[in-house]
């Protein structure tokens, strides 16, 4: 199946204007994540990545991220691009989500702004945010993209889009 760009309307980005290879960039943006009642996280110092087809992912910093709430996790896997990712649990009280977050503890040289940064998939949390707007979570087992209203698709994981 061959993917036909959704036209973007006035103030989105078409993620099939996105770089391959992916690439990655500091964003300004208000990301918050929510769980339990509590805040996970909550920052303006994101690193977005963009991958044609993909909706963004974006990786915070350690520091925005509420202290011992994630705890290692023995999933790995590998990126092409990013490099050998380490995946972590959001424990809260006896609540624990598995592998809800990965990071690059030394990614390539191209995603070097990545070091030690924390992505999180938003399928399985209550709440994640981009400027105040509800996310909604990248299909797929795999990805962790986060949809919001100002990026346009088809996006990578649709039913359909395997082999994109």
């Amino acid at each position: 199946m061959t993917p036909v760009p959704d036209p973007p309307r006035p103030g989105q980005e078409s993620v099939w204007r996105y770089p391959r290879p992916a690439i990655a960039e500091l964003s300004p943006r208000h990301i918050r994540v929510m769980h339990g009642g509590m805040v996970v996280a909550d920052t303006r110092r994101a690193v977005r990545t963009l991958e044609t087809s993909h909706p963004p992912s974006y990786y915070l910093p350690p520091d925005d991220i509420t202290p011992r709430v994630l705890q290692p996790s023995a999933r790995r896997s590998f990126c092409e691009w990013k490099g050998h990712a380490v995946y972590h649990d959001l424990v809260i009280g006896d609540r624990r989500l598995k592998d809800i977050a990965w990071s690059y503890p030394d990614p390539t040289r191209a995603f070097r702004l990545l070091r030690d940064h924390v992505a999180f998939y938003a399928g399985p949390l209550d709440l994640c945010t981009v400027d105040g707007q509800q996310v909604i979570a990248q299909s797929g087992q795999f990805y962790g993209g986060w949809i919001t209203p100002d990026v346009a698709g088809p996006f990578k994981g649709e039913p359909g889009s395997q082999w994109w």
